[in-house]
């Protein structure tokens, strides 16, 4: 039977990287709702998806991107208008999965497919509402620390012996965990009490500790100083912008909810520190892990020597 399927992939190689990534449109499809209803302490699952005039949406206008597309961003049942951010949203998370598949082998893919969602669905939230749900903090590194466990292989650790693999696993992820909550929690501090105000949210201290689960400590050290590096660089296309344009920088991907309401984001606007987090460390989950492993072994052969 896996001959046979095997023999299906090597006639049509492109199927297997569709479907990893439809797949991960419909996710980020859930993950809309997710970021507009886990903040409004609503259910995830009841009611379905509605218009903002409370007509159910049916399920053929609900397919991820394409739906939007065709009905040009309205509503069939009254033309209301839908958010761009709902299929950017789904696209960015449909091309996340496809990059996992690309770049990773199976078991860190699987795990960073799990570890995308809730970037995307903690970054979205974390813009719109300066808060990070503990379920994509907290619960995010307990996922991690157990994808550790049965899958070893997402940490590196393939000697063959799942026990002995497992354990080490978990270590990497606990102290990950351990490090990157610990790190940040103390920068956090030290800025508080250099500027005299917060610095920094719990919510990223806790962002940071489940990125490690994921990436072990030295994934931490990428969010943490890549996310300064991010930040610095949103700052600086906002003074650009103000510079040229003459004006505040315009808004960016406005979250239009189901119900109607809105929120606005500029690129000159307060912006919070977990959005540059998830994005430096999903870019070390899914590329800079071997250039960065290679950077620490070469300080570790300094030292010894």
């Amino acid at each position: 039977m896996f001959d046979a399927y095997a023999e299906v992939f090597a006639q049509f190689p492109w199927f297997l990287p569709v479907v990893v990534t439809v797949f991960g449109t419909m996710i980020g499809s859930f993950l809309n709702v997710c970021i507009y209803r886990i903040p409004a302490g609503k259910s995830v699952v009841r009611p379905g998806s509605h218009c903002a005039c409370g007509k159910p949406i049916a399920w053929y206008d609900n397919i991820p991107v394409l739906s939007w597309l065709i009905l040009r961003g309205r509503a069939r049942c009254c033309g209301g208008k839908f958010s761009v951010r709902y299929p950017a949203v789904e696209l960015l998370t449909g091309l996340l999965f496809f990059a996992c598949w690309l770049l990773l082998p199976p078991a860190r893919a699987a795990g960073g497919m799990v570890l995308m969602s809730a970037l995307v669905a903690a970054t979205f939230i974390d813009l719109d509402h300066m808060i990070i749900p503990d379920v994509f903090s907290i619960g995010l590194g307990v996922v991690g620390v157990l994808l550790s466990f049965l899958m070893p292989a997402m940490q590196g650790e393939c000697s063959g012996i799942f026990v002995v693999d497992s354990l080490r696993a978990v270590v990497t992820s606990l102290l990950g965990l351990l490090v990157g909550s610990g790190l940040v929690l103390w920068i956090a501090l030290v800025a508080e009490a250099v500027l005299k105000k917060e610095a920094m949210g719990f919510g990223d201290v806790k962002l940071v500790g489940a990125i490690g689960a994921f990436t072990g400590w030295q994934g931490t050290v990428t969010a943490i100083f890549g996310g300064a590096v991010v930040g610095c660089v949103w700052v600086i296309v906002a003074m650009v912008w103000q510079k040229v344009a003459g004006k505040n920088a315009p808004e960016l991907l406005k979250a239009e909810t189901a119900e109607g309401e809105k929120t606005e984001v500029g690129l000159g606007a307060q912006v919070p520190y977990g959005p540059m987090l998830a994005i430096a460390g999903a870019a070390h989950f899914l590329w800079l892990h071997k250039p960065v492993a290679v950077y620490f072994a070469q300080i570790q052969e300094l030292l010894v020597r």
